[in-house]
């Protein structure tokens, strides 16, 4: 195995909590301007995102698992499911979009992400889900692909550009 296990009980892996929302819009903003260059001050995104997540905790179409250590999160994901129009066929109607995946730099080679995205897919089995999709960083890739996760020929994308 090319990642070290970390022991679970060193770390809990829970559902978020709305009061959960400060600490996740700051792992939000620690994943996001490591990806590209920051456009909006922290303590203004920060703001944002927590009247955002705040929210959408609180409904049943997003979850958010967290990861904690001494009552210090450094880790989550986000999960939406999405609900397919009823059909006629033997297919599951649901998917699910994984999203804002991020540990910690200091905590990361512990284990810790394949705990927490095999708790996403456990809730995905548990629910019938037809597929998880996501976007992969280039650093992420090997995580996903270790867990099934495969490149598709048959999705489309379309990104529309504003000016």
């Amino acid at each position: 195995m090319s990642e070290p296990e970390t022991q679970k009980s060193e770390f809990n892996i829970r559902l978020a909590v709305k009061s959960d929302a400060l600490a996740l819009a700051h792992l939000r903003y620690a994943l996001r301007s490591t990806t590209g260059i920051a456009t909006e001050p922290e303590i203004e995104f920060v703001t944002r995102c927590i009247a955002w997540m705040e929210t959408h905790l609180e409904t049943d179409a997003w979850q958010c698992w967290v990861v904690e250590v001494n009552e210090h999160l450094i880790a989550a994901v986000w999960l939406q499911l999405v609900e397919k129009i009823p059909n006629p066929v033997a297919e599951l109607e649901h998917h699910a979009y994984l999203t804002s995946f991020y540990v910690a730099e200091a905590a990361r080679g512990r284990g810790i992400g394949t705990q927490l995205l095999r708790e996403a897919i456990s809730w995905c089995e548990a629910r019938q889900v037809h597929a998880v999709i996501l976007w992969p960083t280039e650093r992420s890739r090997s995580l996903y692909e270790r867990h099934g996760f495969a490149v598709r020929d048959d999705i489309m994308e379309l990104i529309i550009a504003y000016p």
